[in-house]
């Protein structure tokens, strides 16, 4: 997470864009364990150059597990853990807190106590060390209490800090490039981030070959005829 210099500037995050984006890989793996199975997506091709992101407001989410001052305090986490920022919207944008309060009433349902246990430590514990609960806190401050949950140095977490921030940052990751079916990359934002260029059940010559962008396909695995959701169960309601 940023630090502070010594002369006030802000020095480089320790997880950086380009090193959670390393992990996206292995949360397809995840979400495959927690959600239903999907089409198999086409690889991604190189990611482009992105223009210069248009703002986009959070979208407000009728809460379906969570309580409302956890939401609040999820929101404020998703969104230092994946900011928003020059290469595009974050995990807030992606409405990645509404994707885990969704799952925590069907696949994520066993995580439940670890998220109330968990956000009621890290407001503890933002409130004896920054003193206010962490949604209140500038940015700054709660980066720097998501970075002691990541070192494990901070207090009244059970089992420990660290366990419950890699919960989060794994449930973020998801929420964040999941296909939207399923409540979070809202907009596509997130495959927009990482190039993904989405479902494809033909590849043609022509998007085969080097140096090509294939042109997005923005639809849900499970909008198409193909993956009809009225095969079976998949997980959450529509």
């Amino acid at each position: 997470m940023p630090n502070e210099t010594d002369d006030g500037r802000r020095a480089p995050r320790t997880v950086s864009r380009r090193s959670l984006f390393k992990h996206v890989a292995g949360a397809a793996a995840a979400i495959s364990a927690t959600t239903p199975a999907a089409a198999e997506p086409a690889t991604p091709a190189a990611a482009p150059t992105l223009e210069a992101p248009k703002p986009q407001a959070t979208r407000l989410e009728a809460l379906e597990t969570l309580t409302a001052a956890e939401a609040d305090t999820l929101e404020a986490i998703v969104a230092r853990l994946i900011p928003s920022d020059a290469n595009g919207p974050g995990a807030a944008e992606a409405r990645a807190a509404h994707y885990i309060d969704r799952a925590l009433t069907g696949p994520l349902r066993g995580s439940r106590g670890a998220y109330a246990a968990g956000l009621a430590a890290i407001d503890a514990y933002a409130q004896s060390t920054k003193g206010a609960a962490f949604a209140k806190l500038i940015e700054p401050d709660q980066d720097a209490v998501l970075a002691d949950m990541e070192k494990n140095v901070a207090t009244g977490f059970a089992p420990d800090a660290a366990t419950f921030f890699n919960l989060v940052r794994t449930h973020t990751i998801q929420g964040t490039f999941c296909d939207p079916y399923y409540g979070g990359n809202a907009d596509f934002v997130g495959w927009d981030l990482i190039g993904y260029p989405g479902l494809r059940l033909v590849v043609t010559a022509d998007e085969q070959r080097m140096n090509v962008r294939a042109k997005p396909v923005r639809q849900s695995a499970y909008a198409d005829a193909t993956f009809s959701m009225k095969r079976g169960s998949h997980g959450h309601r529509p």
